[in-house]
């Protein structure tokens, strides 16, 4: 019986760590990006100087800059967001859904954006 739980464990730690590196998109996924999407960066300064998605907006999460921007973004608007790993990406996205942003993406790492939404990697 021990030996079952041990198995059951060690799957559900697979799977759960499976979803971990995935993040919420799989590689067939896309994101469609329209003129009135707002893109959002929530890495440092220095990470987005390096390389960014075309159109983004500089939101850095860890200086706490996404929550003082949250009064002055429309709430109704559709944003999607990236960070270098998706970590950042996903808290960002958590706190604008804790402040009733309704049309939120979370996008993972900025390769990742990339992918899925099809917009170029730029400096």
């Amino acid at each position: 019986m021990a030996r079952i739980t041990k198995l059951v464990i060690g799957v559900a730690i697979a799977m759960a760590a499976t979803l971990f590196v995935t993040g919420c998109s799989s590689s067939t996924d896309t994101v469609t990006i329209s003129d009135s999407t707002v893109i959002i960066d929530v890495r440092s300064p220095e990470e987005f100087a390096q390389g960014h998605l075309e159109g983004a907006e500089l939101i850095d999460f860890n200086a706490g800059d996404l929550e003082a921007a949250l009064t002055e973004l429309d709430p109704d608007a559709e944003y999607v967001v990236y960070c270098r790993s998706g970590n950042r990406s996903s808290q960002a996205v958590a706190m604008m859904e804790d402040a009733g942003f309704t049309n939120v993406t979370d996008l993972g790492s900025l390769e990742s954006a990339a992918k899925v939404t099809g917009l170029e990697i730029v400096q």
